[in-house]
């Protein structure tokens, strides 16, 4: 059974517009590879970080709300390493977020 997930994924702060879309398409794509469908994507721009990562001080952000089968999530992070523009992506599953804000 697919789990929805909403995943905060950064990258590099060096992308212009068109660049950031193929970096969404190849997350996009890698996500299909592996079984999974995007459903929503919300861009919320270049936000600096509050100290250096990796000497970098600033990245672009985007909320994105993927469905996957849980078992998959370590292959998809392996993807993203390997085959896209993402510097950083923490996931939560969807329901866990709503449990947390309602504490």
């Amino acid at each position: 059974m697919k789990t929805l997930y909403e995943g905060l994924f950064i990258f590099p702060e060096t992308l212009d517009e068109e660049q950031l879309d193929q970096a969404v398409a190849a997350v996009k794509s890698e996500l299909e590879r592996v079984g999974g469908s995007m459903e929503n994507v919300t861009r919320l721009g270049k936000r600096s970080f509050a100290r250096p990562l990796r000497k970098k001080k600033a990245g672009i952000y985007a909320i994105i709300l993927f469905r996957l089968d849980g078992e998959k999530i370590p292959a998809f992070k392996l993807r993203l390493k390997l085959g896209t523009n993402v510097f950083r992506a923490q996931f939560v599953k969807k329901g866990e977020l709503a449990a947390v804000q309602g504490a």
